[in-house]
């Protein structure tokens, strides 16, 4: 179990080496009526924002009397970045946006790195290194290129992750080969691996500092690295199957879904044709949901709401 227990809204529906796909489903209302979890997966998604602001950077416990303030704070962070406060007021601002206007405007967005935070915490066991919105807040420096920086501890392993949202899954699959193909180069990665050894020490995790800072070092081998390093790609997207049918649990459900998934890794792997391929640890993760559009909008009306609570 997680810190944030995503586990009470997300489920693992898809666990393979190279392949994970997750699911929120559906309740029943009062009535007896079944509708999709919306709302809980929205407030779950938002429980992680403060440690997705800013990491271990501050510590890892924050006093009871500060939570709220704390909430507040990191709320106010994120609109700071100016792209994210448009795509904001895109959103809330706007009677009807279609498809083609969301994807322009959002396809990435510090949302889908939220989410892939969330999923890496509670379903890999993994612990933030940095924290972007932290440096971008906080320090004023140079952030690094990757939506996720982690840890796992236990198994010495660097998680270097990659988010997108989109309403076409093979949009995003396509953007996230892209990243791949634009990051996972000598030059970069090396200037990368700099840039994290450098700020590593900005976190209070010091446990692990010294080990990172010497495995991230420019005297090492490439090739060891990323031996070491694992490579979620998360891919958020609108999926009909909410839509066709009202039962997770249902084998109808059930093999239409595990057949979408199964088509969009095709996808990926019929387009992933990285040289490094052999080398690196890529892991496709897949999250659909019933309109991504109306996730976003009410992730934006949560978020705005906690930002104004301060005045």
């Amino acid at each position: 179990m997680g810190p944030f227990k995503a586990h009470e809204v997300i489920e693992e529906r898809v666990n393979e080496l190279d392949l994970r796909s997750y699911l929120v489903g559906f309740d029943i209302n009062d009535s007896g009526v079944s509708f999709y979890r919306l709302d809980p997966l929205v407030m779950k998604i938002l429980s992680a924002l403060h440690e997705f602001a800013y990491g271990f950077h501050e510590g890892t416990n924050t006093d009871n009397t500060e939570t709220l303030s704390k909430l507040i704070e990191a709320s106010r962070s994120i609109y700071k970045i100016d792209e994210y406060q448009k795509v904001k007021d895109l959103y809330l601002n706007s009677g009807s946006l279609t498809d083609a206007v969301a994807d322009k405007y959002l396809r990435r967005g510090e949302f889908g790195e939220l989410i892939l935070h969330l999923i890496l915490r509670d379903f890999h066991n993994t612990v933030p290194l940095l924290s972007k919105i932290y440096f971008k807040d906080s320090v004023g420096h140079t952030v690094h290129g990757f939506d996720a920086v982690h840890i796992d501890p236990v198994n010495k392993t660097l998680w270097l992750g990659e988010s997108k949202l989109y309403i076409d899954p093979r949009k995003g699959i396509n953007e996230l080969i892209k990243d791949v193909d634009e990051h996972f180069k000598s030059d970069y990665l090396n200037s990368e691996f700099n840039l994290i050894s450098k700020k590593i020490r900005h976190t209070q995790n010091t446990s692990e500092q010294e080990y990172w800072i010497n495995t991230l070092s420019s005297g090492g081998k490439l090739s060891e690295k990323l031996h070491k390093i694992n490579i979620p790609l998360l891919c958020t997207y609108t999926c009909d199957a909410f839509e066709k049918f009202d039962d997770e649990t249902s084998n109808e459900f059930s093999e239409y879904y595990r057949n979408k998934i199964l088509m969009l890794k095709k996808h990926f792997d019929d387009n992933y044709t990285h040289p490094l391929k052999s080398h690196l640890n890529i892991i496709l993760m897949l999250f659909p949901v019933s309109n991504k559009i109306e996730l976003v909008k009410k992730l934006h009306q949560k978020l705005s709401l906690i930002q104004q609570i301060g005045g």
